[in-house]
């Protein structure tokens, strides 16, 4: 074997691209960006960055102030464990198998890479606290729900007064039901003892300890449980919006005398005889939440600044789903109605611009590809969405310039209660949003269609699918929907089937 002497020309030209390269991973390694991913749970676009009067978020605002705001954002299926696991792997429900909550995409479909497991992957820390994938809210608090291990290499779950013993104080339509139903309690406990104030509080402990680590860059994500049922929160942000002071829907009867039935069944009996002094309760109660929240943004905000990390790292904020606050006369979630379907998305990214409202249409499984490109990671294949990175850059490109989100129906009621089932009679409601338009069709149109001109009717009133001048646009609209419904299934065409029983959460003694 011909030996390299210190003294040769061969010697000095491999020790010459051995520090090339060192001297190239040092500075890849410099260069390589953090990802702050907040999420909130049941959050609609009811802030004031989004143009809502009277509602106080001034952390949320300013963190509008440094982002591109994206005025047309929306999940891809208003439900939590749908939503999460379609924008935790790139894929659409149809894709993952995932239409229900309680299961988690490894049922489906095992061999995904998750988002923060491919940053995991490629080196970064990859930590949760609190709700990323799917939780029961609120018994799960304080366990892992059902969460994907290979997502994380560090989980913190804590638990506030809210879960551990302020129950039995909680108001709710049927009582003793939280999670599902419409409840509240006004908290005489302190900020600093409740869920959300003690996830803000592991969020600066963690950052802290990464802030010591400069050399290698985090995946933080830190999932809210407010605004979600039971709207719980200290009595101080309640007395910020007095009930008396709180508008409820008006017009109902006129409202829904265009509506398909199919659109209407998410619509829960005890909501549809809530009294005026109720319905302005709960939407009090869910202003609070929404308020109390922006102040814990703006702890973990503060945080990522006090500990100089804010110069390379990129923020996400977003919500899972919208949420009804009696319009269409439903509350809550899983309609293809505006408020069910359109969520918050705020976007901040070092040399991106600031202060800027995109108006293009986007969706949740944008923003796998989009954060990988912002940060150097390596995709998997097969993802499906879009890069947001030249809106990010310049807020009038407009990419696909439609979103699509759907919800699942015709099951005995099982999607109704969040469960997911192979009964063979399921069918699903598609609904397409372009800039000007909401178009929906509920089982392929054969349980109705809905047309909405948002130009013209932005709180989507009047239904006009059936009317003549716009047979064209119908038309039209329907045929993009089938093309983004069959890109939404995986390459066979075919939804993959879940697998029960992987594993289930354990929940906290009532």
């Amino acid at each position: 074997m011909t030996s390299v002497s210190p003294r040769s020309g061969s010697w000095l030209l491999l020790m010459s691209l051995w520090l090339l390269l060192q001297s190239s991973v040092a500075a890849q390694s410099a260069k390589a960006r953090n990802v702050l991913f907040l999420i909130s749970d049941d959050l609609n676009t009811v802030l004031s960055c989004y143009g809502a009067p009277g509602v106080r978020t001034p952390n949320i605002d300013r963190l509008a102030k440094r982002s591109v705001l994206f005025r047309r954002a929306y999940c891809t299926f208003p439900l939590c464990g749908p939503s999460r696991n379609s924008l935790l792997t790139g894929l659409y429900p149809n894709s993952t198998g995932i239409h229900a909550n309680s299961l988690i995409f490894r049922q489906s479909v095992p061999e995904r890479i998750s988002l923060p497991q491919a940053f995991r992957q490629q080196g970064w820390m990859a930590g949760r606290i609190g709700k990323l994938y799917h939780y029961n809210v609120p018994n799960s608090i304080g366990t892992d729900g059902h969460d994907d291990p290979g997502s994380w290499e560090l989980e913190l779950n804590p638990a506030g007064v809210d879960r551990t013993k302020e129950h039995p104080l909680i108001t709710s339509l049927v009582p003793n039901s939280f999670g599902g139903m419409l409840s509240w309690h006004a908290s005489e406990n302190s900020d600093e003892q409740h869920t959300d104030a003690l996830l803000a509080d592991n969020a600066d402990w963690v950052l802290e300890r990464c802030a010591k680590r400069p050399e290698r860059p985090f995946f933080l994500a830190v999932g809210f449980f407010r605004p979600h049922t039971p709207y719980v929160a200290p009595k101080r942000w309640f007395d910020l919006y007095p009930a008396a002071d709180m508008p409820i829907v008006s017009g109902l009867e006129a409202d829904l005398q265009d509506i398909p039935e199919a659109a209407l069944q998410s619509q829960v009996k005890a909501q549809l005889s809530m009294t005026e002094q109720q319905k302005r309760e709960a939407r009090q109660a869910y202003l609070a939440c929404i308020s109390f929240l922006d102040a814990q943004v703006g702890k973990v905000l503060d945080s990522l600044e006090r500990h100089g990390l804010d110069k390379n790292t990129v923020i996400v904020f977003t919500s899972d789903h919208g949420y009804h606050l009696g319009e269409h006369s439903l509350w809550q979630k899983r309609s293809l109605f505006e408020e069910s379907a359109r969520v918050p998305l705020l976007i901040c990214a070092p040399g991106c611009e600031q202060g800027q409202v995109c108006e293009a249409p986007v969706s949740h499984v944008d923003l796998y590809p989009t954060l990988t490109e912002l940060c150097g990671v390596a995709q998997p294949t097969g993802l499906q969405g879009q890069s947001l990175v030249p809106m990010l850059q310049d807020v009038r490109s407009t990419g696909r310039n439609w979103a699509l989100t759907q919800v699942q129906r015709g099951d005995g009621g099982a999607a109704a209660k969040g469960r997911q089932t192979v009964s063979d009679n399921r069918w699903y409601g598609y609904s397409l949003r372009t800039p000007r338009w909401r178009y929906t069709e509920w089982d392929g149109g054969r349980k109705g269609r809905e047309l909405y001109d948002h130009s013209n009717d932005p709180q989507e009133l009047t239904n006009l699918a059936d009317k003549q001048p716009h047979a064209a646009t119908v038309a039209e609209l329907s045929a993009l929907l089938q093309t983004a419904i069959a890109g939404s299934l995986p390459a066979d065409g075919k939804i993959p089937e879940v697998q029960p029983g992987l594993w289930a959460p354990v929940l906290i003694d009532p």
